[in-house]
Protein backbone atom coordinates (compact mmCIF):
# COMPACT_ATOMS: atom_id res chain seq x y z
CA UNK A 1 0.00 0.00 0.00
CA UNK A 2 3.23 2.32 0.35
CA UNK A 3 4.08 2.08 -3.02
CA UNK A 4 0.56 2.97 -3.97
CA UNK A 5 0.82 6.21 -2.36
CA UNK A 6 3.90 6.96 -3.67
CA UNK A 7 2.91 6.49 -7.17
CA UNK A 8 -0.32 8.37 -6.56
CA UNK A 9 1.77 10.94 -5.10
CA UNK A 10 3.53 10.97 -8.26
CA UNK A 11 0.56 11.61 -10.01
CA UNK A 12 -0.78 14.62 -8.09
CA UNK A 13 2.12 16.17 -8.79
CA UNK A 14 2.06 15.74 -12.03
CA UNK A 15 -0.97 16.82 -13.11
CA UNK A 16 -2.12 19.27 -15.21
CA UNK A 17 -5.54 21.57 -15.62
CA UNK A 18 -6.31 24.09 -18.29
CA UNK A 19 -10.10 23.54 -17.83
CA UNK A 20 -13.19 23.17 -15.87
CA UNK A 21 -13.11 19.66 -17.13
CA UNK A 22 -10.26 18.87 -16.46
CA UNK A 23 -10.11 20.50 -13.21
CA UNK A 24 -13.71 18.14 -12.47
CA UNK A 25 -11.43 15.35 -13.35
CA UNK A 26 -8.71 15.80 -10.86
CA UNK A 27 -11.41 16.07 -8.36
CA UNK A 28 -13.53 13.09 -9.24
CA UNK A 29 -10.17 10.97 -9.01
CA UNK A 30 -8.09 12.20 -6.28
CA UNK A 31 -10.80 14.24 -4.09
CA UNK A 32 -14.58 12.91 -3.76
CA UNK A 33 -15.27 10.50 -1.32
CA UNK A 34 -15.29 7.85 -3.99
CA UNK A 35 -11.72 9.18 -5.31
CA UNK A 36 -8.73 6.43 -5.24
CA UNK A 37 -7.45 8.14 -1.52
CA UNK A 38 -10.90 7.39 -0.26
CA UNK A 39 -10.42 3.53 -1.29
CA UNK A 40 -6.93 3.43 0.53
CA UNK A 41 -8.67 5.03 3.60
CA UNK A 42 -11.51 2.72 3.42
CA UNK A 43 -8.52 -0.44 2.81
CA UNK A 44 -7.05 0.86 6.20
CA UNK A 45 -8.61 -1.31 8.61
CA UNK A 46 -7.40 -4.37 6.77
CA UNK A 47 -3.76 -3.07 7.57
CA UNK A 48 -1.46 -5.18 10.68
CA UNK A 49 -2.43 -3.14 13.76
CA UNK A 50 1.53 -2.14 13.89
CA UNK A 51 1.81 -0.44 10.24
CA UNK A 52 -1.42 1.45 10.87
CA UNK A 53 -0.28 3.98 12.50
CA UNK A 54 2.38 4.51 9.78
CA UNK A 55 0.18 4.15 6.90
CA UNK A 56 -2.58 6.27 8.56
CA UNK A 57 0.31 9.66 8.48
CA UNK A 58 1.10 8.35 4.95
CA UNK A 59 -2.64 8.45 3.98
CA UNK A 60 -2.80 11.98 5.47
CA UNK A 61 -0.20 13.58 3.90
CA UNK A 62 -1.45 12.38 0.56
CA UNK A 63 -4.98 13.42 0.79
CA UNK A 64 -2.96 17.24 1.84
CA UNK A 65 -1.21 17.00 -1.25
CA UNK A 66 -4.36 16.57 -3.21
CA UNK A 67 -5.83 19.48 -2.09
CA UNK A 68 -2.56 21.79 -1.97
CA UNK A 69 -2.55 20.43 -5.67
CA UNK A 70 -6.26 21.11 -6.39
CA UNK A 71 -6.42 24.62 -4.91
CA UNK A 72 -2.99 25.19 -7.09
CA UNK A 73 -4.99 23.63 -9.93
CA UNK A 74 -8.08 26.22 -9.20
CA UNK A 75 -6.09 29.13 -9.73
CA UNK A 76 -4.24 27.90 -13.04
CA UNK A 77 -8.06 27.21 -14.20
CA UNK A 78 -8.98 31.22 -13.78
CA UNK A 79 -5.90 32.46 -15.07
CA UNK A 80 -6.00 30.71 -18.54
CA UNK A 81 -9.82 31.53 -18.56
CA UNK A 82 -8.86 35.43 -17.91
CA UNK A 83 -6.10 35.12 -20.18
CA UNK A 84 -8.37 33.85 -22.89
CA UNK A 85 -11.48 36.37 -22.51
CA UNK A 86 -8.90 39.03 -22.91
CA UNK A 87 -7.11 37.63 -26.41
CA UNK A 88 -10.75 38.60 -27.77
CA UNK A 89 -10.18 41.11 -30.76
CA UNK A 90 -12.37 43.69 -29.74
CA UNK A 91 -12.84 46.90 -31.94
CA UNK A 92 -13.56 49.58 -29.65
CA UNK A 93 -13.84 52.52 -32.93
CA UNK A 94 -17.46 50.72 -33.59
CA UNK A 95 -20.53 52.41 -32.33
CA UNK A 96 -22.47 51.31 -29.22
CA UNK A 97 -25.21 49.05 -29.51
CA UNK A 98 -28.28 50.88 -29.84
CA UNK A 99 -30.28 50.57 -26.62
CA UNK A 100 -33.97 51.09 -27.01
CA UNK A 101 -35.47 52.75 -23.93
CA UNK A 102 -39.20 52.18 -22.59
CA UNK A 103 -41.79 54.56 -22.44
CA UNK A 104 -44.55 55.46 -21.03
CA UNK A 105 -48.28 54.28 -22.49
CA UNK A 106 -49.71 57.17 -24.06
CA UNK A 107 -53.26 56.80 -21.84
CA UNK A 108 -50.99 56.54 -18.47
CA UNK A 109 -49.03 60.40 -19.64
CA UNK A 110 -52.65 61.71 -20.22
CA UNK A 111 -53.71 60.09 -17.04
CA UNK A 112 -50.39 62.06 -15.22
CA UNK A 113 -50.75 64.93 -17.15
CA UNK A 114 -54.75 65.37 -15.51
CA UNK A 115 -53.77 64.67 -12.29
CA UNK A 116 -51.11 67.04 -12.11
CA UNK A 117 -52.98 70.08 -13.57
CA UNK A 118 -55.72 69.64 -10.51
CA UNK A 119 -53.56 69.09 -7.84
CA UNK A 120 -51.81 71.97 -8.54
CA UNK A 121 -55.14 73.77 -7.79
CA UNK A 122 -55.37 71.70 -4.83
CA UNK A 123 -57.61 68.20 -5.73
CA UNK A 124 -56.76 65.07 -4.32
CA UNK A 125 -56.93 62.05 -5.89
CA UNK A 126 -59.61 59.34 -4.78
CA UNK A 127 -59.44 55.62 -5.91
CA UNK A 128 -62.56 53.08 -5.49
CA UNK A 129 -64.14 49.43 -6.50
CA UNK A 130 -64.61 48.28 -9.84
CA UNK A 131 -67.15 46.12 -8.74
CA UNK A 132 -69.78 47.59 -7.53
CA UNK A 133 -73.56 47.64 -5.90
CA UNK A 134 -76.21 48.53 -7.35
CA UNK A 135 -76.28 51.46 -4.65
CA UNK A 136 -73.52 53.51 -5.31
CA UNK A 137 -73.28 52.98 -9.67
CA UNK A 138 -76.94 53.90 -9.89
CA UNK A 139 -79.42 54.46 -6.93
CA UNK A 140 -77.69 56.93 -5.16
CA UNK A 141 -76.95 58.89 -8.57
CA UNK A 142 -80.49 59.49 -9.15
CA UNK A 143 -80.77 56.65 -11.83
CA UNK A 144 -84.28 55.50 -12.44
CA UNK A 145 -84.86 52.06 -11.97
CA UNK A 146 -85.88 51.49 -15.66
CA UNK A 147 -83.16 53.84 -16.70
CA UNK A 148 -81.28 52.36 -19.72
CA UNK A 149 -78.29 52.38 -18.18
CA UNK A 150 -79.27 49.80 -16.18
CA UNK A 151 -79.93 47.36 -18.99
CA UNK A 152 -77.85 44.00 -19.35
CA UNK A 153 -76.79 45.41 -22.93
CA UNK A 154 -75.52 48.62 -21.26
CA UNK A 155 -73.55 46.98 -18.36
CA UNK A 156 -71.66 44.19 -16.84
CA UNK A 157 -73.63 42.53 -13.99
CA UNK A 158 -72.04 39.61 -11.85
CA UNK A 159 -73.82 36.42 -12.98
CA UNK A 160 -73.97 35.28 -9.29
CA UNK A 161 -74.96 38.53 -7.29
CA UNK A 162 -77.34 40.24 -9.60
CA UNK A 163 -76.62 43.63 -7.19
CA UNK A 164 -73.07 43.18 -8.44
CA UNK A 165 -71.58 45.18 -11.67
CA UNK A 166 -68.86 46.29 -13.40
CA UNK A 167 -68.96 49.59 -12.58
CA UNK A 168 -70.10 52.35 -15.16
CA UNK A 169 -68.25 55.26 -14.36
CA UNK A 170 -66.06 56.30 -11.99
CA UNK A 171 -68.55 58.11 -10.34
CA UNK A 172 -69.33 55.45 -7.81
CA UNK A 173 -66.19 56.77 -5.88
CA UNK A 174 -68.01 60.14 -5.66
CA UNK A 175 -70.85 58.62 -3.53
CA UNK A 176 -68.52 56.74 -1.41
CA UNK A 177 -66.60 59.60 -0.94
CA UNK A 178 -69.83 61.64 0.00
CA UNK A 179 -70.81 59.14 2.69
CA UNK A 180 -67.83 59.16 3.97
CA UNK A 181 -66.04 62.35 4.32
CA UNK A 182 -67.78 65.89 5.22
CA UNK A 183 -67.58 69.23 3.00
CA UNK A 184 -65.78 70.54 2.05
CA UNK A 185 -64.60 67.54 -0.81
CA UNK A 186 -62.54 68.60 -3.99
CA UNK A 187 -60.87 65.54 -5.18
CA UNK A 188 -60.59 63.96 -8.29
CA UNK A 189 -61.29 60.18 -9.19
CA UNK A 190 -59.68 58.41 -12.57
CA UNK A 191 -60.27 54.86 -13.19
CA UNK A 192 -61.36 52.00 -15.50
CA UNK A 193 -64.52 51.49 -16.42
CA UNK A 194 -66.58 49.36 -18.42
CA UNK A 195 -69.55 49.42 -20.34
CA UNK A 196 -71.06 46.49 -22.55
CA UNK A 197 -70.17 48.06 -25.95
CA UNK A 198 -69.26 46.28 -29.36
CA UNK A 199 -65.66 47.04 -29.85
CA UNK A 200 -64.77 49.16 -32.67
CA UNK A 201 -62.65 52.16 -33.35
CA UNK A 202 -64.91 54.35 -31.76
CA UNK A 203 -66.31 52.64 -28.73
CA UNK A 204 -64.42 49.46 -26.28
CA UNK A 205 -66.21 47.28 -23.65
CA UNK A 206 -63.71 48.80 -21.14
CA UNK A 207 -61.90 52.48 -21.11
CA UNK A 208 -60.69 54.50 -18.56
CA UNK A 209 -62.51 58.30 -17.09
CA UNK A 210 -61.05 60.96 -14.71
CA UNK A 211 -64.52 62.67 -12.94
CA UNK A 212 -64.02 65.60 -11.04
CA UNK A 213 -66.23 66.51 -7.54
CA UNK A 214 -65.85 69.84 -5.71
CA UNK A 215 -68.73 70.20 -2.59
CA UNK A 216 -68.78 73.43 -0.43
CA UNK A 217 -70.37 76.05 0.72
CA UNK A 218 -71.32 78.79 -2.14
CA UNK A 219 -70.35 76.83 -4.77
CA UNK A 220 -71.82 77.83 -8.01
CA UNK A 221 -71.84 77.16 -12.38
CA UNK A 222 -69.06 80.12 -12.46
CA UNK A 223 -66.94 78.34 -10.74
CA UNK A 224 -67.43 75.37 -12.69
CA UNK A 225 -66.95 77.24 -15.62
CA UNK A 226 -63.30 79.03 -14.49
CA UNK A 227 -62.05 75.30 -13.56
CA UNK A 228 -62.99 73.88 -16.90
CA UNK A 229 -61.44 76.77 -18.93
CA UNK A 230 -58.11 76.47 -16.87
CA UNK A 231 -57.86 72.89 -17.56
CA UNK A 232 -58.90 73.16 -21.43
CA UNK A 233 -55.90 75.68 -21.53
CA UNK A 234 -53.35 74.16 -19.41
CA UNK A 235 -54.01 70.56 -21.20
CA UNK A 236 -54.28 72.19 -25.07
CA UNK A 237 -52.80 75.48 -24.94
CA UNK A 238 -53.44 78.87 -24.42
CA UNK A 239 -55.44 79.60 -26.97
CA UNK A 240 -58.45 77.37 -26.41
CA UNK A 241 -61.71 78.22 -26.05
CA UNK A 242 -64.57 76.70 -24.30
CA UNK A 243 -68.44 76.52 -25.24
CA UNK A 244 -71.01 74.79 -22.77
CA UNK A 245 -73.94 73.07 -24.38
CA UNK A 246 -77.14 71.90 -22.30
CA UNK A 247 -77.28 69.09 -22.12
CA UNK A 248 -79.05 65.86 -19.38
CA UNK A 249 -77.42 63.81 -16.78
CA UNK A 250 -79.59 62.37 -13.76
CA UNK A 251 -76.81 62.60 -11.38
CA UNK A 252 -76.13 66.86 -11.99
CA UNK A 253 -78.82 69.75 -12.47
CA UNK A 254 -78.31 71.82 -14.70
CA UNK A 255 -76.13 69.84 -16.97
CA UNK A 256 -73.80 70.67 -20.24
CA UNK A 257 -71.37 69.38 -22.35
CA UNK A 258 -68.63 71.18 -23.19
CA UNK A 259 -66.47 71.30 -26.46
CA UNK A 260 -62.92 73.11 -26.82
CA UNK A 261 -61.84 74.96 -30.08
CA UNK A 262 -60.25 72.31 -32.58
CA UNK A 263 -56.37 72.49 -31.81
CA UNK A 264 -56.04 70.91 -35.07
CA UNK A 265 -57.62 73.69 -37.27
CA UNK A 266 -57.90 76.30 -34.79
CA UNK A 267 -61.50 76.80 -35.07
CA UNK A 268 -61.84 77.24 -38.84
CA UNK A 269 -63.14 73.42 -39.55
CA UNK A 270 -61.55 70.21 -40.58
CA UNK A 271 -62.59 66.52 -40.89
CA UNK A 272 -62.07 65.67 -36.91
CA UNK A 273 -63.99 68.88 -35.76
CA UNK A 274 -66.63 67.70 -38.70
CA UNK A 275 -66.06 71.86 -39.76
CA UNK A 276 -67.86 73.15 -36.71
CA UNK A 277 -64.43 74.21 -35.09
CA UNK A 278 -65.22 72.30 -32.38
CA UNK A 279 -64.97 69.42 -30.38
CA UNK A 280 -66.62 68.21 -27.30
CA UNK A 281 -64.33 67.00 -24.25
CA UNK A 282 -66.76 66.44 -21.18
CA UNK A 283 -70.08 66.37 -19.62
CA UNK A 284 -70.71 68.37 -16.39
CA UNK A 285 -72.83 69.95 -14.21
CA UNK A 286 -74.03 71.33 -10.79
CA UNK A 287 -74.49 68.07 -8.40
CA UNK A 288 -78.02 67.62 -8.35
CA UNK A 289 -79.40 67.76 -4.39
CA UNK A 290 -80.81 64.63 -4.37
CA UNK A 291 -77.14 62.95 -4.90
CA UNK A 292 -76.42 64.78 -2.17
CA UNK A 293 -79.42 64.18 0.28
CA UNK A 294 -78.64 60.38 -0.83
CA UNK A 295 -75.27 60.85 0.48
CA UNK A 296 -76.34 62.29 3.96
CA UNK A 297 -75.10 65.73 2.76
CA UNK A 298 -77.34 69.03 3.98
CA UNK A 299 -78.61 70.40 -0.23
CA UNK A 300 -80.00 73.15 1.91
CA UNK A 301 -75.97 74.03 3.06
CA UNK A 302 -73.77 72.72 0.52
CA UNK A 303 -73.72 72.53 -3.17
CA UNK A 304 -70.98 71.65 -5.52
CA UNK A 305 -70.20 70.54 -9.66
CA UNK A 306 -68.76 67.42 -11.17
CA UNK A 307 -67.50 67.06 -14.50
CA UNK A 308 -66.09 63.97 -16.19
CA UNK A 309 -63.91 63.15 -19.20
CA UNK A 310 -63.02 60.09 -20.91
CA UNK A 311 -59.01 59.44 -20.76
CA UNK A 312 -59.08 57.86 -24.16
CA UNK A 313 -60.92 60.76 -25.92
CA UNK A 314 -58.21 63.81 -24.76
CA UNK A 315 -55.26 61.15 -25.95
CA UNK A 316 -56.85 60.87 -29.26
CA UNK A 317 -57.12 64.29 -29.49
CA UNK A 318 -54.02 65.47 -28.44
CA UNK A 319 -52.09 62.95 -30.53
CA UNK A 320 -54.83 62.57 -33.60
CA UNK A 321 -55.41 58.58 -33.10
CA UNK A 322 -58.19 57.58 -34.64
CA UNK A 323 -59.05 54.33 -33.98
CA UNK A 324 -59.70 53.32 -30.09
CA UNK A 325 -58.38 49.61 -30.18
CA UNK A 326 -54.74 51.04 -30.71
CA UNK A 327 -54.21 51.54 -27.46
CA UNK A 328 -55.05 48.29 -26.05
CA UNK A 329 -53.30 45.95 -28.89
CA UNK A 330 -49.48 46.43 -27.11
CA UNK A 331 -47.60 47.36 -30.61
CA UNK A 332 -44.56 48.52 -29.93
CA UNK A 333 -44.50 50.29 -33.20
CA UNK A 334 -47.28 52.31 -32.04
CA UNK A 335 -46.49 53.06 -28.37
CA UNK A 336 -42.80 53.96 -29.46
CA UNK A 337 -44.18 57.04 -31.07
CA UNK A 338 -45.18 58.92 -27.49
CA UNK A 339 -42.20 60.66 -25.58
CA UNK A 340 -42.14 59.60 -22.05
CA UNK A 341 -43.93 62.21 -21.04
CA UNK A 342 -46.37 64.78 -22.43
CA UNK A 343 -45.51 68.07 -23.38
Amino acid sequence: MIEKVRELKEQIAKFEAKTQEELEEFRMKYISRKSVIGDLFANLKHVAVEEKKHMGVALNDLKNSAQQKFQALIADVNTATSSNNKAVDLDLTLPPATTHMGSLHPLTIVRKRIVEIFERIGFNVIDGPEVEDDWHNFTALNFEENHPARDMQDTFFIEKNPDKVLRTHTSNVQIRLMESQKPPIRSIMPGRVYRNEAISARAHCFFHQVEVLYIDTNVGFMDLKQTLFHFAREMFGKETQIRFRPSYFPFTEPSAEMDITCFICKGKGCKVCKGTGWVEILGCGMVDPNVLENCGIDAEVYTGYAFGMGIERITMLKYGINDLRLFFENDVRFLRQFNVYLT
